[in-house]
């Protein structure tokens, strides 16, 4: 099958579509023949190795997994020995580990059915980032019907799903982003928009039950200027220049402060489960969230997809047409 392989560390440079074997299920895994792929953060960190932190997880030199990708939507090829709730043919979408294939293989409990009125599009869209502002938003926010809710980074791709999510759980959502996705922030369902170009959210009389930072950049003194006296500040990874930490110092941080002050400080990294994955499904099939498509790419253009979710200027997010 062809995919997408590097076996270095670097830039998109190191990325080569290759013709590899295709894998085989095991008994509690489907195989699933990819439709499209959805592009995260995450896959720039894995095909970099920066920070320097994963690589204590995804190999030291070289990465252990040849293919990028987690998110995908297809249908199933072939189902494991012990596999009940699927069959081939049945459109689904999860996530699994090298989706920048034609097939990939994921774990049943990855995997959920593609909503009738989602297309494939759409699906792969979802998986990492949806539930990452899932998690966000509604464990970690713990988001109320009435509360202020700040989202950082409203026009990106785990951004554009926590400004609807919250706007479904009926939060007062005030969206930040740059000039060119205010009128996205607006088109979600954002009640306010803040261009951070030209105004400082924290300037003012404003303050916010929650706030959830997408974007990894700003001091926590700086939001923490922004909250209620209890308020929340859930922060989504964290991106930075430093090359052993990135952005997870200031993660460390929030965790070590918490204990000691009136705010919350919530650090996460998001872990999918199929519980998230059916909670999302439903919201996309009676429309409630509907994910924003910045562009679509073909398997050999993965490397420019990258390229252009690293310069910050995706509106939502970017997929992979593989068949």
């Amino acid at each position: 099958m062809k995919a997408i392989v590097q076996d270095r560390y670097g830039s998109a440079d190191v990325l080569v579509l290759d013709d590899i074997d295709k894998p085989v299920p095991k008994a509690g895994e489907v195989l699933v023949r990819v439709q499209v792929a959805g592009l995260d953060p995450s896959v720039w960190h894995l095909m970099t190795g920066r920070p320097y932190l994963v690589r204590a997880a995804f190999g030291l030199r070289k990465p252990k997994l040849r293919v990028r990708g987690w998110d995908f939507a297809g249908h199933i090829e072939e189902a494991g020995a012990k596999v009940t709730s699927f069959k081939p043919g049945d459109e689904v979408f999860g996530v699994g580990n090298g989706s920048f294939a034609e097939y990939v293989c994921a774990a049943e409990g990855k995997v959920v059915p593609k909503p009738a009125n989602v297309t494939h599009e759409q699906a792969a869209a979802v998986p990492t980032s949806g539930i990452t502002a899932l998690q966000a938003v509604r464990d970690k926010g713990r988001v109320e019907a009435g509360q202020k809710v700040l989202v950082i980074g409203a026009g990106g791709g785990v951004g554009t799903f926590a400004v609807q999510l919250a706007k479904a759980f009926g939060a007062h959502v005030t969206g930040v982003c740059s000039t060119s996705k205010t009128d996205l922030a607006t088109s979600l369902g954002a009640d306010e928009v803040i261009d951070y170009t030209h105004e400082d959210f924290t300037e003012g009389t404003r303050r916010y039950d929650l706030i959830i930072d997408t974007a990894g950049l700003r001091s926590l003194s700086h939001l923490r200027s922004a909250l209620t006296p209890r308020g929340t500040l859930v922060l989504v990874g964290g991106e930075g220049e430093g090359r052993l930490l990135g952005g997870s110092g200031r993660t460390f941080h929030a965790a070590a402060l918490s204990p000691f002050v009136r705010h919350k400080l919530r650090p996460m990294f998001s872990v999918p489960h199929k519980e998230e994955l059916d909670t999302l499904s439903a919201l996309l099939e009676n429309g409630k969230v509907t994910p924003v498509i910045d562009r679509s790419y073909p398997l050999s253009e993965a490397p420019e997809a990258i390229r252009r979710l690293q310069s910050g200027h995706s509106r939502g997010k970017a997929v992979i047409a593989i068949a």
